[in-house]
């Protein structure tokens, strides 16, 4: 027995001498051998990843010429890998009276006014920042603004004692914002952008007291001219947190900017760039161990767009210049109400749009302070009337008349119609008149001097559908192609007027065949009109698009190609005789002839036009709309001008003439000799 106990004694000693020897020896192996990577492993803790921002695409003019590029601006960033939780509150306040002594504000959109008595802030906007701001707080939606400031005190551990109520209300609009875009290791956040280079001097010097705040130099958007085409080129801003949720899936993080409007907003794939990576390595104390970059960024592709931004400026000064010259000038009824209009000129063969005014504008620089009065206008600023205003065209409606009548052999180009100034020939109880007597007329003449019968009674013969497949054929109520949104518009008919929830009557053909009843189509839908008739039936796409390069722009990624929408087969010299009679008009002897037609004729240039003066919905006013071409025999560019209360169609006029001023290279005065 006592043998059989020190046996099992003597065993036991061993096994447990050797689970020590194992260990010492494992232990030594850690500590000797592989000691250096388990310090490293032990120190490492974690590793986080964080973008680094690729620079926006630009936006260029048909001639290369900057409209949206980049330059490198400094923001202040708060950084939570070197940010202590509980210094964020001290450091706002601090950051705030830098800011503060430097003339420069800090990003807070919290919809609480900044000084006191404490007020949320009103517009529609700031309604849906306030439902989502209870929402977050948890807060039902009766509660005060109060109430909203003492749960924001409580949710982000501000210390009040010291602090005046003003600035409790900046830390809490400064740390609701910092929730609002998910400030973490990955996500940065920036507190104030495009700051002066005299408060990142001042904040360098207070390093050490603002721990985890760094200047981080960014490419900032810049416009080289704030009012040259804004609705155009439109704007970037910030993902809102309602955007989030479907803009993340496409890995946009909750403090990108993202296109708002504009050939922003349309190309947003294109002109954003692809953000880069750095790695953020942490001991297990929390401390920074590494910083690399592991993936550079790549810069967005570069937009260059058909407009010259040269006649751009060119057509919205015309377009102002004469609305204001309208109003001063003119008295009401003949053009003294006007407010507002577009103007728009394309290339006859290609489609592209060289430039497209609206007025009134405005001016992108100080858009987002202006926003309210911009929203709450009568006028209507922010609204691109060349592409989503919709007007009765009126009498410039008539070539699509004459193009059906003689293209169907309704009449011929000497076919006449006899004009005693009342129409009588269709209805008993509706017989409307015309603003002359023209007696016996033809085509190429009623153009001329713009009849109303003649087109009444081609028009009432030809009868409605005939007209509609006419004027799609013109792409009115059509998509233009355009690269931006559109209003579309429609052709009159009794389906149109059924979606209007009006009755079709025996008389609205005849209103449709001078430009009136439901018709209705934007000036970019005009001017590609009148760009069809200059090229004898060829309708091609809008486009605003030229091409998209790389950033650089030393290599091509997609160009627009001309494309032909629709054509019209011509064989019986429909265009020969509108051609004529859209001449005669321009001249000293048409309807048109008040303008400019003499004056291009002096230079070698002949001009092709047609006025109309459409009825609104109110009767208190007229609109002007204008449509021309020239040169007349070998058409290049084509013009549409819409005022609205302009009640003459002449009155668009000047504006055109001011473009075909710059666009043919010479001024009043000056011969095309001259000029060069």
């Amino acid at each position: 027995m006592r043998y059989n106990l020190k046996v099992r004694i003597g065993i036991l000693t061993g096994l447990v001498g050797l689970i020590f020897g194992f260990f010492i020896f494992k232990l030594m192996q850690m500590q000797i051998v592989q000691g250096k990577d388990y310090l490293e492993q032990a120190m490492a803790g974690s590793v986080s990843k964080q973008t680094v921002k690729a620079a926006r695409g630009e936006i260029v003019d048909r001639n290369g010429k900057p409209l949206a590029v980049n330059k490198i601006g400094f923001d202040i960033v708060f950084y939570k890998e070197y940010m202590p939780s509980e210094k964020e509150n001290e450091v706002i306040l601090s950051l705030v009276k830098v800011l503060n002594g430097t003339g420069e504000e800090w990003i807070d959109n919290l919809p609480i006014s900044k000084t006191e008595p404490f007020e949320f802030l009103s517009g529609e906007e700031n309604e849906s920042k306030i439902t989502r701001l209870k929402k977050d707080l948890r807060l039902n939606v009766y509660a005060t603004v109060q109430n909203v400031i003492d749960a924001m005190v409580g949710i982000y551990e501000i210390d009040t004692e010291g602090l005046t109520p003003q600035e409790i209300r900046i830390i809490a609009g400064v740390r609701y914002e910092m929730a609002q875009m998910d400030y973490s290791i990955p996500n940065p956040y920036t507190f104030a952008s495009n700051i002066s280079t005299d408060t990142v001097a001042r904040i360098k010097e207070n390093n050490v007291s603002l721990p985890g705040v760094d200047i981080s130099e960014n490419p900032i958007r810049e416009y080289v001219n704030w009012n040259l085409a804004p609705h155009v080129i439109g704007q970037i801003g910030p993902i809102y947190k309602e955007e989030y949720e479907e803009l993340k899936e496409k890995g946009y993080q909750m403090n990108d900017s993202v296109g708002k409007s504009g050939i922003e907003q349309a190309f947003e794939e294109y002109l954003r760039g692809k953000d880069g990576e750095k790695e953020i390595t942490l001991n297990s104390n929390g401390e920074l161990i590494e910083v690399k970059e592991t993936v550079a960024p790549v810069p967005g592709n570069t937009v260059q767009l058909t407009i010259d931004s040269d006649l751009q400026k060119v057509a919205q000064e015309a377009l102002e210049k004469q609305i204001n010259y309208l109003r001063n000038n003119e008295p009401l009824g003949q053009g003294g109400e006007a407010d507002s209009g577009a103007a728009v000129a394309v290339d006859v063969k290609t489609g592209e749009i060289l430039a497209m005014a609206t007025y009134p504008s405005y001016d992108l620089e100080t858009y987002k302070n202006d926003y309210e009065k911009l929203r709450t206008d009568k006028r209507s600023p922010l609204l691109n009337r060349a592409i989503q205003g919709l007007y009765a065209p009126g009498s410039c409606f008539k070539p699509v008349v004459a193009t059906a009548g003689m293209m169907e052999q309704q009449v011929t180009a000497s076919h006449t119609v006899f004009c005693g100034m009342i129409y009588r020939a269709a209805f008993e109880e509706y017989q409307p008149r015309c603003l002359g007597y023209h007696a016996n007329i033809n085509v190429i003449n009623a153009l001329r001097v713009s009849c109303n019968i003649y087109f009444y009674d081609t028009g009432f013969h030809l009868g409605i559908d005939t007209l509609n497949k006419y004027a799609d054929g013109y792409g009115i109520g059509q998509s233009t192609g355009i690269e931006l949104p559109e209003q579309t518009g429609y052709m009159a008919s009794p389906e149109t007027a059924e979606m209007l929830g009006q009755n079709w009557e025996g008389g609205d053909i005849l209103q449709a065949s001078i430009g009136q009843s439901y018709t209705m189509i934007s000036p970019l839908q005009l001017t590609n009109y009148v760009a069809t008739i200059a090229n004898r039936g060829k309708r091609m796409e809008s486009h605003i698009v030229k091409q998209i390069t790389n950033y650089e722009q030393n290599q091509t990624i997609k160009k627009t190609e001309p494309v032909v929408a629709h054509e019209f087969k011509d064989t019986v010299g429909a265009y020969n005789a509108i051609n004529e009679g859209m001449i005669l008009a321009s001249s000293s002897i048409g309807t048109s002839g008040a303008t400019f037609g003499s004056y291009y004729a002096n230079h070698g240039i002949q001009i092709a036009s047609k006025t109309g003066t459409p009825e609104t919905n109110s009767e208190a006013y007229q609109n002007s709309t204008y449509i021309t071409y020239a040169p007349a025999d070998k058409p290049e560019i084509a013009i549409a001008v819409v005022i609205e209360k302009g009640w003459h169609g002449y009155t668009g006029a000047p504006v055109a003439k001011d473009i075909y001023d710059y666009y043919f290279g010479f001024t009043k005065g000056e011969s095309p000799e001259d000029s060069q």
